[in-house]
């Protein structure tokens, strides 16, 4: 899921286009749901910033693969400003931060903090992490690849690969991966007047006593079909992880193998992240990683809870992967360097709908204008789970990079949100502002469908 925190303290997470008659890829049926994303997440500073980062609609044409080969890490790179920065962050009360940046000085990757509660051991910078969100730029690639092999069409009403949903026939593949579909996101729904519409529990103590228990993706696309749509399809845009719940079952029915496999064949294996998984219903990081933690109040007593493991299935393909900032790199320079798709898909998938606002998002990317004291046009995702957030960012021509993980107490961290919106804003703006202000923190972008605006990082899972 994504987490993006907003000056506010809100979060927000569609689909217009009429359908062709010919559909691509169609073995059979008709599917459709409606999930939407919650946005219960603080607003930061940072968050207008990782709009500004997402998208990258008009951004100057991306270099060629080559140039944005990963290089190795610089021996000995002596960049106090980074490390600095990083602690910082744990400074305003977050657990841990790993942080790799690459530019034209080459890469450097530090860490802060501690890799465990009540330890020293700070925390790897290799280590494994949930990616959240980062799940969605992923499951996006993916049926664009097969988009860009006739087996689906863009436009094409996704009712026609998935018939047993029944969903709207106005909902189209596109939607679904722009959030403008109007689904109900099965997290929950946030709206203007307060009204809150609960979803499957992702927090509390409800949660936590049930955070190994398996959700199957047609459940969770059920569950979300059970409500009102939040307004009809193409009409405006609203962060639905339901959309890229059934962007999975859609990869599914067309290629005849599982969402895991096809990740693995066409991205994770080509690409040679070994270390980035679709962990399915396995509560495991194997491999060193840092430990995410969740305080709840049980009988009027406040528990903090080694949350680290837990069974994804609850979120599935729109924010359960797993991986390392080394690897984040690799792959957001593969796609930015037109090694994943044709240049005309990617133009698309870095096209923001209009209904988005601020939050400047295509088809599984944001993008975001920093402005004329930074470095342009960013790109960018970003994810969070419960205790854990992942900051993916990239100018377009992949020269300056950013990839991160940040591990916190959950609930607690909320009480931290405005030290830690300057901090990881002042992390950004070393890295692609040269230390001077951005995007100012208090700028409040425009808000669309009572949406908070998208931010580097969300100190919850609320908008995962």
């Amino acid at each position: 899921m994504d987490l993006y925190v907003d000056n506010s303290g809100a979060v927000t997470h569609g689909i217009p286009g009429k359908a062709e008659h010919k559909v691509p890829g169609v073995t059979s049926g008709t599917e459709n749901n409606r999930v939407r994303i919650v946005r219960v997440l603080r607003r930061v500073g940072v968050t207008a910033l990782a709009v500004t980062l997402l998208a990258g609609v008009g951004a100057p044409g991306v270099a060629g693969a080559d140039s944005m080969a990963v290089p190795k890490v610089a021996a000995g790179q002596d960049r106090p400003e980074l490390q600095e920065a990083i602690q910082e962050i744990v400074d305003a009360g977050l657990a841990g931060v790993q942080l790799r940046v690459h530019d034209e000085r080459g890469d450097w990757v530090g860490s802060a903090g501690v890799r465990k509660l009540g330890e020293a051991a700070k925390p790897p910078t290799s280590g494994r992490f949930r990616i959240g969100s980062n799940t969605k730029t992923f499951t996006a690639a993916l049926v664009l690849q097969l988009v860009a092999e006739a087996k689906i069409g863009l436009d094409t009403p996704a009712v026609y690969y998935l018939p047993k949903f029944g969903l709207d026939r106005r909902i189209t593949v596109r939607m679904l991966l722009q959030h403008t579909s109007g689904l109900f996101n099965f997290t929950g729904e946030y709206y203007d007047d307060g009204t809150v519409v609960p979803g499957i529990p992702w927090a509390g103590k409800e949660w936590v006593d049930n955070r190994f228990h398996t959700y199957r993706p047609e459940e969770l696309v059920r569950f979300a079909l059970s409500n009102p749509p939040r307004f009809e399809p193409g009409t405006d845009w609203n962060y639905s992880n339901t959309n890229y719940v059934l962007a999975r079952l859609l990869i599914e029915k067309v290629t005849g193998r599982s969402y895991a496999d096809e990740m693995q064949r066409r991205i994770l294996r080509p690409l040679g992240l070994r270390d980035t998984v679709v962990p399915g219903t396995s509560p495991e990081i194997r491999g060193p990683h840092a430990h995410s933690y969740y305080r709840y109040e049980d009988a009027g007593q406040w528990k903090t809870v080694d949350i680290t493991r837990q069974n994804p299935s609850w979120i599935s393909s729109a924010g359960d992967m797993i991986s390392t900032t080394e690897d984040l790199h690799t792959f957001f320079s593969a796609l930015l360097g037109g090694r994943l798709l044709p240049g005309r898909l990617l133009a698309e998938m870095r096209k923001p709908d209009p209904k988005s606002g601020a939050y400047g998002y295509g088809l599984g990317l944001m993008v975001q204008d920093t402005g004329p004291n930074c470095s342009g046009t960013i790109l960018t995702h970003n994810g969070s789970v419960q205790g854990s957030a992942a900051l993916m960012y990239s100018t377009p021509d992949g020269t300056r990079t950013l990839e991160a993980s940040i591990t916190y107490v959950d609930d607690v961290a909320m009480s931290k949100a405005q030290a830690g919106k300057k901090a990881i804003q002042k992390l950004f703006n070393v890295v692609f502002c040269g230390g001077q202000a951005g995007l100012a923190a208090e700028a409040e972008p425009a808000q669309t469908t009572g949406s908070n605006t998208l931010g580097p990082v969300a100190l919850r899972a609320d908008t995962l």
